[in-house]
Formats: structure tokens, C-alpha cells, sequence
């Protein structure tokens, strides 16, 4: 059973995916150069490992933001958060030396608060004012810095500080819950290992708020990246599973290899095949084995969805022949054709734009419009 089946959690916002959580923020930073006011700072919840943090942290790279984290659960004294009481020698007057995490330069940036109700309540009280005015007695953010935190649910098995109107009224909030297909494009732009992006599409189930996480996972493909034939290191990769996430989950890995479906058909073969029939007949023997396997299929077309969405160069006259020809395969049926078209041609690339000249894929298309 999920955690949050087992717990009355007590969250705040809308429930959104990571795509959501990264507008919310792109809103944020753009209001920066629309108003001289403070931005309200943003609070995310969500349960452990879904990737809060990290998010926070990548959209900051993506888009040029300065980057300062702290985890208020390691303050212990309010000098923590102030900083420290010095003598001035020439006014022999007690001022507060700032923290040396307190950024100086102005923005954009972005002040992230991790875990902020799992500060003590002592710390917590202190935060308040930072997130009112965005300045404490001894310092002041830096003009053009938004603040965001991220807080794990209360009224369950977390332990975390119960945060009162007074505080929850200093932000806006959003619940992020975990989406599959968001996941998917943040491990194709990270690096993550092929083999357990297309484990995880195929048995998004899995994920169960316990020990098996998308963190957790992430922590275990990064591990067994560099084994390059899983099924000859397939009890150290049982050991690395069983000792990354739930029992369950790593023998559902181990399976996962036993059936060669890591061998899945990757967006790169795909779209550089100079001959486009060789590809057609390993997806064929893939799908159409002793049961049709519309599972895989689904995770080669989402695969390769993520890939076309983020190359970096338009794609090439060959490459679109060769998705036109994947897209007309016999064995794709008609939502999951209709599904991956609608999010290639709904993306910002013009150059996927030229799906509609593909009569039996732009007639789904417009059909649906």
C-alpha cells in the first residue's frame, strides 16, 4: 500500500506535476523584471524523494539563476539563520555579522529553504519575517532573489514542525505529486541510466512512497550505470537493488533484465537508422511476442517523445522520414499514435510541426481538435 493511502496527509495548493512546479517558477522569476515588489515566495510539499529539491535546484542552472541553499533542520541556534553578534570598534556597538550563506550579489536568484517544517520551532518562528519582508534583523536578500521551500506533509509518519495560518499565509503553495512521463523528461536531460528509464516507464507502479522512490531509483541506476551487461552482473546488481529500494522492486529489476525488455529499441536507433526496416522488425518481434506487449511499446513512444522534445538541433530530413515511419507502424494503435503526436506537435519545436503533413497522423490530429 502507498503512503498516502495509509495516512491522512496534510498538504497545501494544487496538486501538480513537475512541469507545473517548473511554470510556477518560471512565473516567479519573471516577475522580477515586471514589478519592484518582492515576489511571494513559493512553497512546495510532497512526499520524500519525488525530486523537489533537486527541480528547485536544476531549474536554477537552466535558467542562469544564482543558487543558495540551506536545510534549517541543521540549525540549531538562532545565529544559525542571524548570524553572530561582533563588537564595532569604532561606534563600540554590538552588530550581527551575517552567515556566510547569506548571498550579496543581486539576482535573479533563488533562496531555497529545504525541509522547511522540519526546522525546530524556535527556527521556524525566525523564518516567518524572511518570508514577509524577505530581510531579518541583521540582513536583507539581495534585490531580484526569490525565496522557495519545499515541506513534507504533516499529519502523518513525517516528523516535521506543524506550520500555523500565520506562516502558511506567507506563501503560496503547491502539492507536487509524482508523474511518470515528468520524471521521465528530467532523467533523459540528467543522464540517468537508458536501462532504468525504461524500467521505471514500464512499471511506474512501483513507485510506492516507501523505500522505492524516484530518488531511490536514481540512486540505484546511477549505481549499475557503468555495468555494461546486466544479466552477466546480475547478482551484484540484486545486491545494489536490494540495497537501494524495497525487496519487491529490485527482484521486479532483476525480471526486467531476465527478459532482455532493457534492450528496448532507443530514440537514437530510431531516428539515425539509415535503413528504417531492420528497427520496424525488432520493435515487431519486441511487440508481438507470446502476448502483444503495448507496455514496452508505450515506453519506446514516450522515450523517444523526450528525445525529439529536447535535441538540441532541428531535426533532420532522414530522422523525420525515419519517425514518420515509426509512427506508421501497423503495430501502433490509434490513441497511443494520436497521444504522441498531439505532445510532439504542441511542443514549441516548429520543426515537429511538419507532422500534419503526414495525411494518416495529421487526420488524427485534427480530428481530436
Amino acid at each position: 500500500m502507498e503512503k498516502s493511502q495509509q495516512f491522512n496527509y496534510i498538504s497545501y495548493g494544487a496538486k501538480v506535476n513537475a512541469d507545473e512546479i517548473t511554470k510556477l517558477l518560471q512565473h516567479m522569476i519573471q516577475q522580477l523584471d515586471k514589478t519592484e515588489q518582492r515576489v511571494v515566495p513559493l512553497c512546495i510539499w510532497g512526499m520524500h524523494g519525488i525530486g523537489k529539491t533537486e527541480l528547485v535546484k536544476a531549474f536554477a542552472k537552466e535558467n542562469n539563476c544564482q543558487f543558495v541553499y540551506i536545510a534549517p533542520a541543521q540549525f540549531e541556534e538562532m545565529g544559525d539563520l542571524l548570524g553572530m553578534p561582533s563588537i564595532d570598534k569604532e561606534t563600540n556597538a554590538t552588530k550581527i555579522i551575517p552567515p556566510s550563506w547569506v548571498p550579496t550579489e543581486g539576482g535573479p536568484g533563488i533562496l531555497l529553504i529545504d525541509d522547511v517544517n522540519r526546522a525546530d520551532d524556535r527556527i521556524l518562528r525566525g523564518i516567518m519575517q524572511l518570508l514577509q519582508n524577505y530581510e531579518l534583523v541583521s540582513w536583507t536578500l539581495p534585490e531580484k532573489w526569490v525565496i522557495v521551500c519545499t515541506a513534507n506533509p504533516d499529519g502523518g509518519d513525517y516528523s516535521v514542525t506543524t506550520m500555523d495560518d500565520a506562516m502558511i499565509t506567507r506563501m503560496i503553495h503547491a502539492t507536487m505529486q509524482y508523474d511518470v512521463k515528468a520524471w521521465a523528461r528530467w532523467a533523459e536531460q540528467s543522464g540517468v541510466d537508458s536501462r532504468g528509464i525504461s524500467f521505471v516507464l514500464t512499471y511506474p507502479e512501483i513507485i510506492n512512497g516507501a523505500q522505492t522512490t524516484p530518488r531511490s531509483l536514481t540512486q540505484f541506476f546511477q549505481l549499475i550505470k557503468d555495468i555494461p551487461n546486466l544479466r552477466e552482473e546480475i547478482e551484484l546488481v540484486r545486491l545494489l537493488g536490494e540495497g537501494s529500494v524495497d525487496r519487491e522492486t529490485a527482484i521486479a529489476f532483476t525480471n526486467f533484465v531476465h527478459m532482455d525488455l532493457a534492450k528496448i529499441v532507443t530514440a537514437k536507433e530510431i531516428l539515425d537508422a539509415k535503413d528504417f526496416k531492420p528497427i520496424a522488425k525488432r520493435i515487431d518481434d519486441l511487440i508481438n511476442g507470446k502476448t502483444k506487449r503495448l507496455d514496452i511499446l508505450s515506453v519506446m513512444m514516450t522515450r523517444l517523445t523526450n528525445h525529439l522534445l529536447f535535441m538540441e538541433k532541428k531535426i533532420a530530413n532522414n530522422q523525420f522520414d525515419n519517425l514518420k515511419d515509426f509512427m506508421l507502424l501497423q503495430v501502433i494503435p490509434n490513441d497511443l499514435r494520436l497521444s504522441m503526436a498531439q505532445d510532439l506537435v504542441k511542443s514549441d519545436r516548429a520543426d515537429l510541426k511538419r507532422l500534419y503533413a503526414i495525411p494518416e497522423v495529421g487526420k488524427l490530429i485534427l480530428n481530436k481538435m
